[in-house]
């Protein structure tokens, strides 16, 4: 589960995120991005040290996918995807980064693409049940099989990759709304006024090197309180 606080962060996520954009390889948006929330969702660290969050956001009427974690020092080696410190009211300050760059996301991720791991459960801390903004769906290897060769093409737009359980995954930044499905493994999403799945991210290979019959060695329940 994620804790959630009624807390002041300065700058804010979406200050952050707009700021971050345009120093992107892969967004074409104007320099000065207007940046508004769609829906987010969370994954539990099982540590309990590292916030996991994805934003949807839309820029000039494209929805874009932002993968975020939270950390209370900095991450080594991952000074290329520091969006920023972020000063939490209640948390302190937190060193905030796109999360295709942080093994904990990679390894959610494989847990939720693999597994069907569902997102956490975001709590206020006296108790309050927040209600979902995204509903999620892992599709794991069709019917328990174990990844074929030659994977399809996967959707159109750009795409940043990472690899976790053996596998090499594509996180989409600019999911296609109307695109046709992929094969699994693949992770979708429906959010409100998007009643349509859309990918947001897929396994696109195998590891150079893995072996067969991966298994995800996603994350375990956990309690995040990390952002």
């Amino acid at each position: 589960m994620a804790l959630i606080y009624d807390a002041t962060l300065r700058p804010t996520k979406t200050e952050m995120i707009a700021a971050w954009l345009p120093g992107t390889d892969w967004f074409t948006g104007p320099a000065r991005p207007e940046v508004e929330r769609v829906a987010a969702f969370r994954w539990d660290d099982p540590d309990g040290e590292v916030g996991i969050e994805t934003h949807l956001v839309s820029v000039d009427g494209a929805v874009l996918q932002v993968p975020l974690t939270y950390r209370a020092a900095p991450l080594a080696g991952a000074d290329a995807y520091l969006l920023g410190t972020m000063d939490h009211s209640v948390l302190g300050q937190r060193w905030v980064y796109d999360a295709v760059g942080d093994p904990v996301y990679a390894a959610a991720l494989a847990a939720a693409v693999l597994d069907g791991q569902d997102q956490a459960e975001q709590l206020t801390p006296d108790g309050h049940v927040l209600p979902p903004t995204v509903a999620l769906t892992g599709t794991g290897y069709p019917e328990g099989q174990d990844l074929v060769e030659g994977l399809d093409d996967g959707p159109d737009g750009p795409a940043s990759t990472l690899t976790a359980a053996g596998l090499v995954f594509s996180v989409l930044r600019k999911p296609d709304l109307d695109g046709p499905a992929v094969q699994a493994p693949a992770l979708t999403a429906t959010w409100a006024g998007q009643d349509v799945p859309v990918v947001l991210a897929y396994v696109s290979g195998q590891q150079p090197g893995a072996g067969d019959g991966i298994d995800a060695a996603g994350p375990g329940a956990g309690t995040d309180t990390a952002g």
